[in-house]
């Protein structure tokens, strides 16, 4: 039998524990929970992704940086800015997120924590009434396990959800991500508007938004893999302006379906668009240059290793039932079925 003060010491450091963050610069969010003025401990976490922010950008420990964020629904007026610390090593790892990530056997669609930007404008820059979900401003960013929906404020009509402008900065990872919009009530005109090295997308679906992926300036190893994007109603993938046109870059295992063009280059010949093992069909047109408006692209032939162009590509959607367990997913119906694209890793045993 344990004895009275035995148990006591047991039952505090169980506490003291639990009191603190997993790692020394790690903070917990809670939307409903949450308290603002809290420490950010799992026992005692923020409630807001703006606080959080706020508090990890003044971190200057050598740890990876963490924002764990439970489920809920998390609105945004101002931009978060992912600034670099001043007395961070240059590589530290910044991480947001989700405390059920999408597979874990505790994970249901009502888990994954839910980001809405209902700002006008809080974006800087040529464009008015626009508007941004994140602003990333430093190197080795991860964001994973998010669901973000569109803007429904019609004084906003530009909403970028990811943005990073700094075409010298490297390491961005989107992963397990959800991007959805609604272009008559709540719009997006961009899921991840980028520049720099190192954007890396994996297993994300981006549904009924105007232009999925964006990336221009400063571009070396962009990389689109295992990912569905569906009604893509201007373009799904922009690549590539001036010499960045020209740089390689890895896009395979993905499902690019019924949208207007798939995908949008800088004009001129490029030596290094290459595709394979995906499914692209459904789409008005196939390539196009970007201009003052999308034109058609008749001279790039790119090299295609698998890709398939016809079929019907067929999602689980919302029924009078609820929300599916693999909503938005390939049904097994679906062409491109085989291919390992969805939310889920390993998302063709699903």
């Amino acid at each position: 039998m344990m004895k009275t003060t035995e148990l006591k010491l047991l039952t505090f450091a169980i506490l003291l524990i639990l009191s603190v963050p997993l790692r020394a610069q790690t903070l917990f969010v809670n939307a409903t929970e949450g308290k603002d003025d809290a420490s950010g401990t799992l026992r005692a976490p923020l409630a807001s992704l703006d606080k959080a922010v706020s508090r990890a950008n003044t971190f200057s420990g050598k740890e990876p940086i963490t924002i764990k964020i439970a489920p809920g629904l998390y609105t945004l007026v101002n931009p978060l800015v992912v600034r670099p610390g001043s007395n961070l090593p240059a590589n530290t790892k910044f991480t947001f997120e989700a405390m059920d990530m999408p597979g874990d056997k505790t994970w249901t669609p009502a888990k994954m924590p839910v980001i809405q930007c209902v700002a006008d404008s809080n974006r800087t820059g040529k464009l008015k009434h626009a508007s941004i979900a994140f602003q990333v401003e430093r190197n080795d960013v991860v964001i994973k396990g998010l669901k973000f929906t569109g803007n429904p404020n019609p004084a906003s009509l530009y909403y970028y959800v990811i943005q990073r402008r700094d075409s010298t900065l490297t390491g961005l990872e989107i992963s397990q991500c959800y991007f959805v919009g609604d272009k008559n009530s709540a719009p997006m005109q961009g899921g991840v508007f980028a520049q720099g090295a190192g954007i890396t997308v994996d297993h994300c679906i981006f549904y009924g938004i105007k232009n999925a992926v964006m990336v221009f300036s400063g571009l070396k190893d962009f990389s689109l893999t295992h990912s569905i994007i569906y009604g893509a109603y201007e373009g799904a993938v922009w690549y590539g302006y001036g010499q960045s046109s020209y740089s390689p870059f890895t896009f395979h295992d993905n499902i690019v379906a019924d949208g207007n063009y798939f995908w949008v280059g800088y004009r001129g010949v490029h030596p290094n668009y290459q595709f394979s093992n995906s499914v692209i069909a459904g789409n008005a047109s196939y390539m196009g240059f970007n201009e003052d408006e999308i034109i058609p692209d008749r001279l790039n032939k790119p090299v295609e290793k698998g890709i398939r162009k016809s079929g019907t590509v067929l999602l689980n959607e919302v029924t009078a039932k609820g929300i599916p367990g693999d909503y938005l997913n390939l049904s097994p119906a679906s062409a491109g079925k085989d291919i390992d694209a969805g939310i889920f890793l390993n998302s063709k045993n699903k």
